[in-house]
């Protein structure tokens, strides 16, 4: 019955993933090579754990 109220964990991801790519675009132009891998790696694990999901929902 409340279900309409919860958030999707994938919006969740998705939105904290474009976050990390934007940092990470800033760092790169900034001159911050290392927090750029860092903010990349990140980003990166991220990017897996979104498609892992959309793999679960498209075998349900």
């Amino acid at each position: 019955m409340f279900g309409i109220f919860k958030k999707d964990p994938l919006t969740t991801l998705q939105k904290k993933y474009e976050a990390l790519l934007e940092q990470a675009m800033n760092a790169q132009r900034n001159g911050k090579i290392e927090e750029f891998g860092e903010l990349s790696y990140e980003s990166d694990k991220l990017y897996k754990e979104i498609q892992k999901i959309k793999e679960e929902r498209k075998e349900s």
